[in-house]
């Protein structure tokens, strides 16, 4: 009786069509680790000036699979010298079916898929920097679906300033 009306429901329930994504691979694609000043840079005290940059990159594979890169480059100075460098590009490869749309997409490569590498890419900068044996660092949680939608207004406001310069230097009639 319970499958009759789990079958029921089914067929009474409207076919809705879901966007297609999957994660299929997380991986490094690059690592790279530097203390140029070592080993006297362990003789100073430890009061580091930090500097994070970060930066996501995707490309289209083939079968609607996508690779999105995460790169993280944290730089640690200490009186003008660099304690170390770390550089992590951390990648994956994402599904995302053709039938999704446009905006979801590119929120998808722009802001999930980046949000889903930050916590392997944060591991493998902490992990570096223990293994230098420098003081624990943790990098502080990113919103990237923020960064995203300031990137996506950056973008309709310059279109709409370079409608606005073309619709003026057109000729009058």
């Amino acid at each position: 009786m319970a499958d009759e009306i789990q079958t029921g429901a089914q067929e009474d329930a409207p076919q809705a069509k879901t966007a297609q994504f999957q994660i299929q691979r997380i991986y490094c694609k690059d690592i790279s680790f530097e203390t140029p000043n070592s080993p006297a840079i362990f003789t100073k005290e430890w009061k580091p000036e930090m500097k994070v940059d970060m930066d996501t990159k995707s490309k289209k594979l083939e079968d609607n699979n996508y690779e999105v890169v995460l790169t993280v480059t944290l730089q640690a100075k200490i009186e003008d010298q660099t304690a170390f460098l770390v550089e992590v590009q951390q990648a994956g490869v994402f599904l995302i079916g053709e039938d999704m749309p446009e905006p979801q997409k590119a929120h998808m490569i722009g802001a999930f898929c980046p949000n889903t590498l930050f916590p392997y890419a944060r591991e493998t900068v902490a992990s570096l920097i223990n293994k230098g044996t420098f003081p624990v660092f943790n990098l502080q949680p990113v919103n990237f679906d923020a960064i995203f939608a300031q990137y996506m207004q950056k973008r309709a406001q310059q279109a709409q300033a370079e409608a606005e310069q073309a619709a003026s230097e057109a000729p009058l009639q």
